[in-house]
C-alpha cells in the first residue's frame, strides 16, 4: 500500500533528499520545506520505499501537496 507524504503548510521546496528506488526508514529526512523564513524538515511517516518525487528544488507547495510516495 502506498503512502503519501503531503506539505503540512505552503512553502518552497529547499532541498530533495530522496529519489525514486531509495529505501527509507520511518524518521529518514525526505524533503526540506521553507515556511515564513524556518525550514521545515519532512521525514518518512513509514518504513519502505520511494515510488515517486513529486517535486524538485526550488517548487511552491500548498498544504496538501503531494510531495513523495512511498510504497
Amino acid at each position: 500500500m502506498a503512502t503519501n507524504v503531503t506539505a503540512p503548510i505552503p512553502g518552497k521546496i529547499l532541498a530533495v533528499k530522496v529519489e525514486p528506488g531509495k529505501q527509507v526508514k520511518k524518521g529518514d529526512l525526505l524533503i526540506t520545506l521553507e515556511a515564513m523564513k524556518m525550514e521545515n524538515y519532512i521525514e518518512a511517516p513509514v518504513d519502505g520505499v520511494v515510488k515517486d518525487v513529486k517535486v524538485k528544488p526550488g517548487d511552491t507547495v500548498k498544504a496538501g501537496d503531494i510531495l513523495v510516495i512511498i510504497e
